[in-house]
Formats: C-alpha cells, structure tokens, sequence
C-alpha cells in the first residue's frame, strides 16, 4: 500500500510561481510512474504531467506545457510538480498518483492518489 501526501499549495497571484511536492511511503517508489492531476470546482478532473519510473520520459496537457515542470527524486520518494507563470484559472485541488507501469493521462490508470493540495491564483 502506498500513501501519497502533497504539500506546497497556497494562495498567490497571477504570474507567481509555487512548487508542490508530493511525498511517498509504504512502497518501492522507484517502481511507480508518478502522475498530477487537477480538480477544479464545476470541472472535470484534468491530466498534467507525467514522469516515468526512471524520470526518463515526461508528458505534459497542452494547457501546461512550457509553465509547469514535473520531476522525481527517488531518494527522497518524492515527485516534484513546479509551477510557473501561474494563472485564476489554474486554481484547483492538486493532486498526485501513482502507478506500477507506464505513466498514464487517465487517472484511473493509476494505483494510488494523494488527497491533494490547494493552489490558488488571484488576479
């Protein structure tokens, strides 16, 4: 059994920059694919970032790409998500998961997810 906590959420403005971490126990972390995921009131819960079990591959929403960086470091077992050029919209619940096989866009690919962490932006 894996548990996932996140951290590192807050308020800031638009244009600030936050880093979220997302700390894992109970499992072998070098084995899981770690994946973030958003949820927003009134929306679906939308993909991220992606990194593989070895940090060799990351896959990123088009709405992220080029703000957003996800990385790993196994001997901390924690997955890493920053955050850059932050904007209202990407207000939400974030939250991170993990899976025992290739990292996935689909949340219900994966194995085990976080309770999150709140992010919000202010204009």
């Amino acid at each position: 059994q894996v548990q996932l906590v996140e951290s590192g959420g807050g308020l800031v403005q638009a244009g600030g920059s936050l880093r979220l971490s997302c700390a894992a126990s109970g499992g072998t972390f070098s084995r899981y694919a770690m994946g973030w995921f958003r949820l927003a009131p009134g929306k679906e819960r939308e993909f991220l970032a992606y990194i593989s079990r070895r940090g060799g591959i990351t896959n990123y929403a088009d709405s992220v790409k080029g703000r957003f960086t996800i990385s790993r470091d196994d001997a901390k077992t924690t997955v890493y998500l920053q955050l850059n050029n932050l904007k209202p919209e990407d207000t939400a619940v974030y939250c991170c998961a993990a899976r025992s096989w290739h990292g996935s866009q689909n949340f219900h690919d994966y194995d085990y997810g976080g309770q999150g962490t709140q992010v919000t932006v202010s204009s």
